[in-house]
């Protein structure tokens, strides 16, 4: 007993040690401040809806806020009191108290009647508006804080609404759409809701040509005498509303400047433009061809303005990748005295050349370190359309630190040409798109050779044409009409008997293959949208192999489709990656992840191509298992294997994580992974590597752990531990291994800890 009670009461010392040692600090005269409380309709038996959140919304607004807490210590003040005040603007102690430490917030800083206002005006805005404010403090042992009350009263509801009256054709439109406005009989009276209809009303008339109009020049009258605790509200055009407000606008002039600077603009506004469609392009360097600002540019000559128009013409002129500033002027003609805009479009192009040098290094799972190097060329607006031509190179090398292929080195060597159209090129026909966001053409060379030590190349070349589209914000379309892929592989062994035996599954690796195919992608996702407390990610892909470009291929002499000699290879696979994001608070977000895939080959092929089948274990999988070294199903790559590249056809996978900030840029991370891949056939070689679905639970691979992540926004990195605790690959019945966890054994951490570093979140 005396050993728990003492270490417990040496906490409890310390703890209160820390918390009161703060004002020990404190000048004479001086308080502490220690935060508010708010108290509501404390003498009043009535309760208001959702009291619990509007305290917390009414004690978030006052100010100043207190010096921050944990577990109720204030570390930040701590340091910065323990800093002292430094003799010199730099080093460890300056450091300490001016980046580290906070200093203290006082009671002197607390201004009660500013603090009584705000949350009155607060509580006014959300429909109280009989509410009334009162602050206090409280002294305690040098650390005040403030108690304010509030008494609400009831909270008002909106009875009738009334538009402006139909008398002209300002009044009309704002009639017209009335059916969309937020303010509703019944709801309760919301300042925030008042904003966001002026701003409705705003939109609703700058789709129809007002271009000066403004939500200021609106106002939502409001009578609370009609008693019953609600209101009446007049929408209203104000008196002092401009004339220029108050009428449409139709465009006049249309000038596109390509290739514009500050250096050259009284050079280029004396050229004699050219005449293209509605537009006059002053370029005399013929920097673009101008049939490339049709579609760019949405507005024609004589038309009425319109807000769509102008987003998606500087959404396009920004999205096309062609230009480093975009500016669009609308000028009135004769100063407001008529009802004409001339429009004038500025941009300044991106530099036609430039190079990139990325290195990159890893940390994988199965024990391999390594570097990539990789060079990129950019040559933009090639053709005088926008078109861009990417060519990089690159190569690395990993070498395994330690396991069965401790020393064996692996090289790669990749190259790559990428030529991006921002149109769509369709033979014999010619598609149109009216959305914000640019369409492409992408047609794609490459080139990979993978050396793995002693044992094997393999050299693929890749070529595809496709399209790439946003429908609109949350979705995206990739879409190949043809990708043709070859793969060619070289054994280093002369023993290939010896080299298949001892590694089962290597020989689907080591076939040649053909594939010409399609496929189609879509991504739906609304991360962007930060305001939602829940998020989501869907992908779904779709590819095939040998299916209609199949009927063009003549068969051999065996019967079987062929190029080159080589069978082609005939497939479907289907994947789809769903994501959802939950934020439990500000700083606490709860990761979730269904990955599935099933693959299918058919005709000529009696298994998936390696390049198309599904892995699993690794740094954004399942992470207690090393890289691709989990599965097929019940079967265990040896130990004496040197690469583990084992696949299946079919994928089952997810992963849950829970992701919390620790302190400024470091996270941290708790986090569970489940899943394994499959063959559809299964394979003699491998026992246990056949897919069945009553048995696929049973078979499910489980691993948990623990990560940190630095998230500098704009870059993450992330470590993560992990460690199996259920292996497929064990007798049924021994396959759960919780209880066999000793972290204090070094012989288990050797053979179970995982160290996964990498580049941005797992998923």
């Amino acid at each position: 007993m005396k050993k728990i009670v003492l270490p417990s009461l040496l906490i409890i010392s310390c703890l209160v040690w820390a918390a009161c040692s703060n004002t020990k600090y404190l000048k004479p005269g001086q308080t502490l401040y220690t935060g508010a409380e708010v108290k509501i309709n404390p003498d009043s038996s009535s309760k208001i809806a959702d009291e619990k959140n509007v305290k917390s919304d009414l004690e978030s607004k006052t100010r100043p806020a207190p010096n921050k807490t944990i577990l109720g210590l204030r570390p930040k003040l701590y340091i910065y009191n323990l800093a002292g005040e430094p003799k010199k603007p730099k080093g460890i102690r300056h450091w300490l108290r001016t980046k580290v430490g906070e200093p203290p917030v006082l009671l002197s800083d607390v201004k009660l009647k500013s603090n009584n206002a705000i949350l009155t005006s607060y509580l006014i805005s959300q429909g109280y508006l009989q509410s009334v404010v009162t602050g206090d403090t409280i002294v305690k042992n040098r650390s005040a804080k403030a108690v304010y009350t509030a008494e609400t009263g009831t909270r008002y509801k909106i009875n009738n609404i009334t538009f402006p009256k139909d008398t002209g054709n300002l009044a009309n439109i704002v009639n017209q759409n009335k059916g969309k406005t937020l303010l509703k009989k019944g709801d309760f009276y919301n300042l925030e809701v008042f904003k966001n209809e002026r701003i409705r009303i705003d939109n609703d008339l700058k789709e129809n040509g007002y271009f000066y109009f403004s939500p200021d020049y609106l106002i939502l009258q409001v009578d609370s005498t009609i008693g019953k605790s609600q209101v009446n509200i007049t929408v209203k055009v104000k008196d002092i509303a401009p004339d220029a407000g108050l009428k449409p606008y139709t465009i006049k002039e249309i000038k596109i400047y390509p290739n514009y600077s500050l250096r050259r603009d009284s050079v280029l506004r004396k050229l004699q433009p050219i005449e293209y469609n509605d537009f006059e392009i002053y370029d005399d360097k013929k920097t673009f061809k101008p049939r490339l600002f049709d579609r760019l540019v949405f507005f024609k000559k004589g038309e009425t303005y319109n807000r769509k128009d102008h987003n998606q013409s500087l959404n396009r002129m920004v999205n096309i990748n062609a230009f480093q500033a975009v500016k669009a002027e609308f000028l009135p003609v004769d100063s407001f005295k008529n009802n004409q805009l001339d429009l004038n479009i500025y941009l300044t192009p991106l530099k036609k050349n430039s190079l990139s040098f990325a290195v990159t290094g890893t940390s994988k799972s199965n024990n391999f370190v390594g570097s990539e190097v990789k060079v990129t060329q950019t040559t933009r607006n090639l053709f005088r359309g926008a078109e861009q031509l990417d060519v990089s190179v690159g190569g690395g090398f990993e070498t395994q630190v330690s396991g069965q292929a401790q020393n064996l080195n692996s090289y790669s060597f990749t190259a790559q040409g990428k030529l991006t159209f921002p149109r769509f090129i369709v033979p014999f026909y010619k598609p149109s798109s009216t959305t914000a966001f640019i369409p492409k053409t992408i047609a794609s060379l490459s080139y990979e050779l993978l050396s793995r030590g002693s044992l094997y190349d393999l050299s693929s070349f890749k070529a595809e044409y496709g399209y790439l589209w946003k429908e609109n914000l949350y979705k995206e379309h990739t879409f190949n009409p043809i990708s043709l892929t070859y793969v060619r592989p070289g054994i280093k062994t002369k023993d290939t008997a010896g080299l298949y035996a001892a590694n089962p599954g290597l020989k689907n690796i080591l076939d040649r293959q053909f594939i010409i195919g399609s496929s189609y992608n879509f991504t739906y996702t609304n991360q962007m949208e930060d305001a939602r407390r829940n998020n989501i990610y869907f992908n779904g892909n779709i590819q095939t192999g040998g299916n209609v470009w199949g009927l063009f291929v003549p068969k051999n002499s065996e019967g079987d489709k062929s190029i080159f000699n080589v069978p082609l290879t005939q497939f479907i696979r289907l994947e789809t990656d769903l994501r959802d994001y939950y934020k439990i608070n500000r700083n606490v977000i709860w990761a979730n992840r269904l990955n599935l895939g099933y693959g299918y080959a058919y005709g000529n092929s009696t298994s998936m191509p390696f390049v198309k089948q599904f892995f699993a274990g690794g740094t954004n999988d399942i992470r207690g298992f090393a890289s691709r070294s989990l599965g097929p199903g019940t079967f265990k790559v040896p130990d004496t294997v040197q690469f583990a590249d084992q696949s299946g056809d079919i994928k089952i996978m997810l992963n849950t994580e829970l992701r919390f900030k620790l302190v400024s840029v470091l996270y941290g991370a708790l986090f569970a992974d489940a899943g394994n891949v499959w063959l559809r056939k299964e394979d003699p070689l491998r026992p246990g590597s056949g897919f069945k679905l009553n048995n696929a639970l049973s078979q499910m691979a489980v691993s948990t752990g623990a990560g940190l992540r630095v998230d500098a926004k704009i870059f993450v990195v992330r470590l993560d531990v992990a460690f199996p605790i259920r292996k497929p690959y064990l007798p049924e019945g021994q396959r759960w291994v919780i209880d066999q966890v000793a972290f204090g054994d070094k012989t288990w951490r050797k053979e179970n800890l995982v160290y996964n570093i990498g580049i941005g979140y797992p998923f």
